[in-house]
């Protein structure tokens, strides 16, 4: 499954109407017409967005600039529309006015109107537009419309002592009322034709400021690590909830990337522990492709990017060690350990992988190392000079304190030699029926360059040292492009290519 957002084009109209028929199917499956369509798309074509799944569309959010002065708090849908030929829209104007948004009923669970609203806020920001407003049905009144009136319903919502599928959802998304409406959609049976004045307010607002569109580079990239507490689970599924508890968590945040341990799924290997350690990985290799899909599902239904940590698989007979890139779009990618550590040889007989790669996401270039890795710096060094990488993701595994510190030491000079964040996340605690894996010691952080433009220890943030938790912190992607130009030292920059430089054997 793929998951696309963009612009609605002509093209996508039939798709379009399709969804929308069953979105409505309640008060009659209701559509914009063909000609509606291709005037909003004349006119403001940047603010008609859909969603697209496996190519198909299923959701959409459409939306006029209005001044918003001149309409006030009290009109109906007819009136905000010009009579639906949108003649009310203004280039000019101050408000984003959200006209329609829907999901196509059998897609619901993929949180698709989030992204629609996320979408809309950033178009907002970045059209530097004061306000969203929009006109939002209750279709749960119909239920209550008997005992309680529409201010009462409102407000029970409110406190969440009544669910309402369309208010709920526009209040977790940050929206507030700003007053009732009435006679706002003639024919909406389930609202009683009341509606919900609906505001989202941009805090960036500027006035007179004109800047560009969505899906703009992001700046500043939110990164969310799981410090991943080791116990025991009665099966695969429960721990599998376990992992989307924070996967939730975290996305909650409006993490770009979420990172986790490496091998955090060793405590499935309990039930194996009579078979010896190298038979008992091996088992715990099957669980590693239905991890993987649950991964991706939970990249695409939160929104978010997840390294997934790391977990053995075996390929043509050879035991190795895989981290997978599960972008929330839907598409994935694999990373293989290069370097095993000598007991993960001599107890698993495991085995390095001979190709490194550098990963594309919505929110930069990124690399990871996995464990050991990043105690080779040739491997980081290639990621930044012939990979552009500004974000190695580090999923550890480490038993002692000693062990953890020469991860930390060696991951916070890879971010200082390359000019570079590095993220790692570790597991903690301990696994007494499972050889092999009996204690582990971790404090997982964000590392940054040393100089001015970052903390002056290069911790962007860390952990409690053993203790389950989660780190979540923002790091400037163009601080980094500052300091190769002007900071005080330019480590990477500065190397003395006519006496030395990384290269491969095989091509990477």
């Amino acid at each position: 499954m793929k998951i696309e957002l963009r612009n609605l084009q002509y093209e996508d109209y039939f798709m379009q109407k399709d969804a929308m028929i069953e979105a409505y199917a309640g008060i009659g499956g209701d559509y914009w017409h063909e000609k509606d369509i291709q005037t909003l798309l004349r006119i403001f074509p940047e603010g008609q967005l859909c969603v697209l799944v496996d190519g198909k569309v299923v959701a959409s959010a459409l939306s006029i600039i209005v001044n918003y002065r001149k309409y006030g708090d009290s009109h109906s849908f007819e009136e905000i529309t010009g009579a639906y030929t949108f003649s009310t829209h203004d280039p000019n104007g101050d408000v984003l006015y959200g006209i329609e948004m829907f999901v196509h009923p059998d897609y619901r669970g993929l949180r698709l109107g989030r992204r629609l609203y996320d979408a809309r806020k950033e178009l907002c920001e970045n059209l530097n537009l004061r306000a969203i407003i929009a006109g939002g049905r209750i279709p749960n009144f119909k239920n209550f419309s008997d005992s309680l009136t529409p201010r009462e319903y409102i407000e029970k919502v409110k406190l969440k002592d009544i669910y309402d599928p369309t208010l709920t959802f526009q209040m977790s998304n940050g929206f507030h009322v700003k007053k009732i409406l009435k006679n706002y959609l003639p024919g909406d049976t389930e609202s009683k034709e009341f509606a919900t004045l609906l505001e989202w307010n941009n805090i960036y607002y500027v006035e007179n400021q004109q800047v560009q569109l969505i899906n703009v580079p992001k700046q500043v990239v939110r990164l969310g690590l799981v410090q991943w507490q080791m116990r025991l689970f009665d099966n695969f599924e429960a721990l599998v909830e376990q992992v989307e508890f924070f996967v939730d968590a975290i996305s909650d945040f409006k993490s770009d990337f979420i990172l986790f341990p490496a091998m955090f799924n060793a405590p499935l290997m309990a039930d194996y522990n009579h078979m010896g350690e190298a038979k008992a990985v091996r088992e715990l290799a099957k669980h590693t492709e239905p991890m993987l899909n649950k991964f991706v599902e939970m990249a695409m239904a939160y929104n978010t990017n997840i390294i997934t940590g790391s977990m053995p698989i075996v390929e043509n007979g050879s035991l190795l060690n895989v981290s997978y890139v599960c972008r929330r779009d839907g598409t994935w990618e694999s990373c293989y350990k290069i370097h095993p550590v000598p007991s993960e040889e001599s107890a698993w007989g495991m085995v390095g992988a001979s190709k490194i790669k550098v990963f594309d996401t919505d929110a930069g270039r990124i690399g990871i190392l996995i464990d050991y890795d990043v105690c080779f710096p040739e491997l980081a060094r290639w990621f930044t000079k012939h990979g552009g990488v500004q974000i190695i993701f580090v999923p550890f595994l480490t038993e002692t304190q000693n062990s953890y510190n020469r991860i930390r030491i060696c991951a916070q000079s890879r971010a200082i030699e390359n000019e570079c964040y590095v993220a790692i996340a570790g597991c903690v605690g301990n696994l007494p029926k499972v050889n092999n894996m009996d204690i582990q010691f971790a404090q997982s952080a964000i590392f940054t360059p040393s100089d001015f433009s970052f903390p002056s220890n290069g911790i962007r943030a860390e952990a409690t040292p053993n203790t389950e938790m989660t780190v979540i912190a923002d790091v400037d992607l163009e601080l980094l492009k500052e300091l190769h130009e002007f900071g005080s030292v330019q480590v990477f920059k500065n190397q003395r290519k006519d006496l030395y430089e990384v290269r491969f054997k095989n091509k990477p």
